[in-house]
């Protein structure tokens, strides 16, 4: 195995044993998937001030073998209904897209995502969906009612 696959791993290790220790949330979940230390499965909880309250939702997490140069690549694999996740469960949120920073972890990067369902960012540049980003905007009832009825459709 080469020296940067190694240091990965033993960032993943040390995150991973940090995320155990701390259990960052009670609403978090995360861990490997099987025996593959760089693929991850985590679960969120929707935030209890959400149209998301009640549901369980899934993530794909991949770490690259130069993580934590590089950020994971995350995605919901529950379908969400907000402005800043697609069909694909891809996710506009700044710390994957223009702000990675190798003191980023795990833990931190899910509970944005977290703070994310709770709280959408209707800005273009992070809005994947425009047509549920306008709806947001202009009518927040229809826009959570909607968001209800997909999170009890695919999250419980």
């Amino acid at each position: 195995m080469n020296n940067n696959i190694n240091k990965s791993l033993k960032r993943i290790n040390v995150e991973l044993n940090n995320f155990e220790r701390d259990s960052v949330s009670s609403s978090i979940n995360a861990g490997p998937l099987g025996d593959d230390p760089f693929h991850w499965i985590a679960t969120i909880s929707g935030p209890s001030d959400s149209p998301y309250s009640g549901g369980i939702f899934f993530l794909d997490v991949r770490f690259p073998q130069n993580y934590p140069f590089k950020p994971p690549k995350i995605n919901f694999t529950t379908r969400v209904y907000h402005p800043n996740i697609d069909s694909n469960g891809n996710i506009g949120i700044d710390h994957l897209i223009h702000q990675w920073s190798p003191a980023m972890t795990i833990s931190k990067l899910l509970l944005s995502i977290s703070s994310l369902l709770a709280n959408p960012n209707p800005v273009l540049e992070f809005t994947f969906e425009p047509e549920i980003a306008q709806m947001y905007k202009t009518d927040r009832s229809r826009y959570e009612a909607t968001a209800r009825e997909w999170t009890r459709q695919h999250a419980m």
